[in-house]
């Protein structure tokens, strides 16, 4: 058996029908895709930024600070000892 005959041709968004919920939709040409972008976005977008940098800074802080030692101890102790080769020519 196909399935297009158990579908009796319906797509696969109109497989049932629904009664008593009603639904509107606007066209994406008749939207306004940027309103309020910069009065109501910007303002939303540092408020936001401020809520959030003492979670998420202090993390990154630490982590750069412990790889600022690391590789700072680990440039030391690379470095040869100048007292073992004084006696060189």
């Amino acid at each position: 058996m196909r399935l297009s005959s158990i579908l009796n041709g319906a797509h696969f968004g109109n497989l049932a029908k629904v009664h008593g919920i009603v639904t509107y939709k606007l066209s994406p040409f008749e939207q306004r895709a940027f309103a309020g972008a910069i009065s109501n976005g910007v303002p939303n977008m540092i408020r936001r930024f401020r809520s959030n940098v003492f979670i998420v800074a202090p993390p990154f802080i630490l982590g750069y600070l412990i790889y600022d030692l690391t590789e700072r101890k680990h440039h030391a102790l690379a470095r040869k000892n100048p007292a073992d080769f004084e006696n060189d020519e």
